[in-house]
């Protein structure tokens, strides 16, 4: 009888506790999420090469290049209208961005341009001769 009753409340105090995690995780994955928007955001940096496209968490889209990241939120200015508007990062849902370095310019053209000398040498023109 003894052990049938300390199990019933063990068995009910996992139970429970099962339950206020999983009641306390959705504020771990809005902090986990706006973590990860921060550390996207400093990594494509700032100017007007920094260019994002967000989708909020209220439905509403930003468009344009992030001019300042702060810890708590950061600036994207419109380059069409010149308007800016500051986010905070748990406002955001999705965020596309898109920065190229010097680096990853400079090893795109060299790829390009080592693939045109590639087929070139591959599938162009060579001296055949013709005999009459």
């Amino acid at each position: 009888m003894l052990k049938k009753s300390i199990t019933t409340m063990l068995i009910g105090a996992i139970l429970g506790s099962a339950t206020f995690v999983t009641a306390a995780s959705p504020s771990t994955n809005d902090e986990k999420d706006a973590e990860k928007v921060r550390t996207d955001i400093r990594r494509l940096g700032t100017g007007p090469d920094a260019q994002v496209k967000l989708e909020l968490r209220d439905k509403s889209k930003v468009e344009g290049y992030v001019s300042e990241a702060n810890d708590n939120d950061f600036v994207v200015v419109d380059p069409k209208s010149g308007t800016s508007t500051t986010v905070a990062y748990p406002q955001v849902r999705k965020a596309k961005g898109n920065n190229l370095s010097g680096g990853v310019k400079i090893a795109i053209t060299i790829a390009i341009v080592a693939a045109v000398t590639f087929l070139s040498f591959k599938y162009g023109r060579r001296g055949r001769r013709v005999y009459f």
